[in-house]
């Protein structure tokens, strides 16, 4: 109890000042309202009271004092009462993800049954379904790199837009790889939240991303081929990434979604932390009881 007497406060203090033209108007109000300060002009201040009539009696609470009360607790709610702390909504969001695509003749190759496309579409599904919720971006890329789709939670168009690609639709043949991770990262920081690079690949070119500077958002790279390929790993020691081998199980899958929701992945989410719990809302039913008044006939002019 006494912590949260310590730390009770309110977080839109500029509000309180509206309680001073409140008190201002109450003021107003009753001496308009007090009959005795009407007379004092016109009678003799030592008859008054043997004029008066009613003066021993008590008065009910009078209009204005209820506005005043009802004015009080909704300044006092509004400017947000709060003593303890709450973890943010976004704390536990997934980081958003850029899936990068390779999209070329050689990921038509069998020998991961039955492409290499074939199987990258069934972990990236896989890999979705881990991240529900989370926002991914799609990028193709063969001789030059596309933006397909932006960060989007729906994961169903995602795999549909994915299911579309083929190396016969891309305009240029080759191997854009550093202009593939430029536009992942230009879509993931066009959003504001951090994130990470998934890359799709059978190989690359040797120095491809040797134009690319270094940095975040981290690279993951999942290799669709069935033996290791010299230019992915030196993409992964370049961007200071890693390199996930495609397995006939779900570990690589594993592998890269704990990866992907590692908490350094998302600065701009994570980082948000506690807040603190407004209370102002546990008013509200004292101020509709205040208002019911209002609803009896003549109260307002009583």
């Amino acid at each position: 109890m006494m912590n949260a007497l310590a730390a009770l406060h309110v977080e839109r203090p500029l509000w309180l000042l509206s309680l001073v033209p409140a008190a201002a108007l109450w003021l107003l109000a009753r001496r308009g309202s007090d009959p005795a300060q009407q007379w004092r002009g016109v009678i003799d201040p030592a008859l008054l009271p043997y004029l008066l009539t009613g003066g021993d009696q008590r008065a009910r609470i009078p209009p204005a004092d209820w506005l005043f009360a009802a004015m009080a607790l909704a300044a006092t709610a509004i400017a947000g009462p709060a003593w303890q702390r709450e973890p943010s909504p976004f704390a536990e969001a997934k980081p958003p993800v850029a899936i990068v695509l390779r999209v070329t003749p050689s990921m038509l190759t069998e020998d991961l049954a039955p492409t290499r496309l074939d199987r990258a579409r069934q972990k990236l599904a896989d890999i979705l379904a881990a991240r529900e919720g989370a926002s991914t971006a799609l990028i193709a890329y063969a001789g030059s790199a596309h933006l397909v789709l932006p960060p989007t939670p729906d994961s169903a168009v995602i795999l549909d837009l994915a299911k579309a690609l083929s190396p016969e639709i891309m305009p240029k043949q080759g191997d854009d790889l550093a202009g593939a991770l430029a536009l992942a990262r230009r879509a993931l920081a066009g959003i504001g939240q951090g994130g990470a690079i998934l890359l799709l690949a059978d190989e690359t070119l040797p120095g491809s991303v040797e134009s690319l500077p270094a940095g975040s958002p981290p690279v993951t790279i999942l290799a669709l081929r069935d033996a290791e390929s010299a230019g992915l790993a030196e993409v992964a020691k370049t961007l200071g990434g890693m390199v996930v081998p495609t397995t006939p199980n779900q570990s690589d899958v594993a592998a890269i979604v704990r990866r992907l929701d590692r908490g350094d992945n998302a600065a701009g989410i994570a980082g948000e932390g506690d807040h603190w719990s407004e209370a102002g809302y546990w008013l509200v039913p004292i101020l509709a009881l205040l208002a019911l008044p209002w609803f009896r006939r003549g109260w307002g002019v009583a």
